[in-house]
């Protein structure tokens, strides 16, 4: 797994995450919401945490800045 993602996108998935999670425990969303807000937020964190993200391969994305040739 080659690295995909740069580190502002994986700052945005990490605090997206942490909007979903204080949502819940705020109690501001709840049920089916809850459940599939609960589990993207998981997945942005597995991945910010990993730093590649699956759904950037079909279409050939990365986030992460082109390599100094010098």
């Amino acid at each position: 797994m080659t690295p995909n993602m740069g580190t502002l996108d994986r700052t945005l998935r990490l605090v997206v995450a942490a909007v979903i999670a204080a949502l819940y425990f705020t109690g501001r969303i709840g049920g089916t919401l809850a459940t599939g807000l609960g589990v993207i937020a998981v997945a942005f964190v597995v991945t910010s945490f990993v730093s590649w993200c699956p759904g950037y391969l079909p279409f050939g994305l990365s986030t992460r800045g082109k390599p100094d040739a010098g």
